[in-house]
Order: C-alpha cells, then sequence, then structure tokens
C-alpha cells in the first residue's frame, strides 16, 4: 500500500461516520472559512479549487458569493466525497461546482478537471491534517496562473490564549489526527520565496488561526 493510499484508507476510516454530522460540529471551532470565502475575488468566468474540500460546505458557500466563477475540489477520502457530491446536487451547483478525489501533494488539474491552472486556490483547515503539508503548500502554487493566489486558514499556535486552553485544544484535536503546524507561517514564505511571490500573514482571534495570503507575480 502507498503513503496516497494508506492516508486514504485512515481518512475514510475517520469521516465514514462523521460526515453526517460533519459540519453542524465544526462550524464552532473552524474559525476564518467564511472570511476566507469573501476574500477570494476570483475573476469572472476563472477557476477556484480547494484542497481538502470535504463535505462541499466551503466550495457552495464560495460558488453562491461569487456566482461568476468555476468551482473545483479534491478530497482524499471518497466518504467526504459523497456528502459533498450529495449537498453540491441539493444546492442545484452541479454545472458550477465539480469534485474529485485527489491527492494534495500530488494532483494533475488536466485530467481532473480539464483545467491548466487555477485563479485562486483555498486550503481551509487541511494542513494541520495532510502528513506531507509543507508538500501540499508547494503543490497548490504550482498550479495557480500567472496572476494567481493561495489562500489558507488553519490553526495558529494559539498565542495569546491560556496555556491550558491551547493544551486542552491541541489534546482533543489529536484525537482526529489534527496538528496545527507550527512552522506554518515559515513554510508558506519559504514557497512565496520560490516563485517570487508575496505573502501576507494575518492572526485571528488572539492566534486561534491564522490566514495567509500567497499572491503571485510575472517575473
Amino acid at each position: 500500500m502507498t503513503g496516497w493510499e494508506g492516508h486514504a484508507e485512515r481518512m475514510d476510516d475517520v469521516y465514514r461516520g462523521q460526515r453526517h454530522i460533519y459540519d453542524l460540529t465544526r462550524k464552532y471551532y473552524l474559525l476564518g472559512r467564511d472570511r476566507l470565502i469573501d476574500e477570494l475575488t476570483p475573476p469572472v468566468g476563472g477557476h477556484v479549487l480547494e484542497i481538502g474540500c470535504g463535505t462541499g460546505r466551503n466550495l457552495i458557500a464560495a460558488a453562491r458569493c461569487w456566482p461568476g466563477a468555476h468551482f473545483h475540489g479534491i478530497d482524499i477520502s471518497e466518504e467526504m466525497l459523497k456528502s459533498a457530491r450529495t449537498a453540491i446536487a441539493r444546492a442545484g451547483l452541479n454545472r458550477r461546482v465539480t469534485v474529485a478525489r485527489g491527492d494534495a501533494t500530488r494532483f494533475d488539474p488536466n485530467a481532473l478537471f480539464r483545467v491548466n491552472s487555477f485563479d485562486r486556490i483555498f486550503q481551509s483547515y487541511t494542513l494541520s491534517m495532510i502528513p506531507d503539508w509543507q508538500r501540499a503548500i508547494r503543490e497548490a502554487v504550482r498550479h495557480l496562473s500567472v496572476y494567481g493566489s493561495l489562500h489558507i486558514v488553519d490553526f495558529g499556535q494559539q498565542e495569546d490564549m491560556p496555556e491550558w486552553f491551547r493544551g486542552a485544544l491541541f489534546a482533543w484535536l489529536a484525537r482526529f489526527q489534527v496538528e496545527p503546524r507550527a512552522l506554518l507561517v515559515e513554510a508558506a514564505r519559504e514557497a512565496a520565496n520560490d516563485v517570487g511571490a508575496r505573502l501576507a500573514v494575518t492572526r485571528l482571534y488572539r492566534g486561534y488561526a491564522w490566514a495567509l495570503r500567497l499572491d503571485k507575480r510575472p517575473r
């Protein structure tokens, strides 16, 4: 079994039952997702990709917020994609939102969606669950269009939170194979420097979450 297959199997095991209640429970602590969606500003006719689209919640919200763009999503868990496809169809968005099974660290946009690159890519609370998360950042940057941007929101290091809160949160997240990435900003800055991009970092809610935006600029 390859690393990709092993991770996919673990994620399917985690979400086989959870996918049915995922959105109801996560809305209370996956903070900053709607802020990210509001700031996507994709061009009319542009293509947007969510890496780690899960149940499709974010894709549906983004498609409604930006009706002029096309949306795509990949996830390694086929169980989560079952929920995503159902939700997208129920929302009447099948023509503008498509999802496919894919590995965040290596995927072919043309094979999956017949798209060569994306004007916007976003990763919402996925890097804290991807084993090779640094590679997932670099892979996302690789598939941005010339003027594309990568948007990330994920757990911060709780810099201004009480120590007991940080310890309790991290212990609870570990039960779901979630690990906030202490070097997230550094890894994103390195990826930005590699392509001559500009990186903006915002701490949200006293460091509970970090919001990052990487903007490519033609050399």
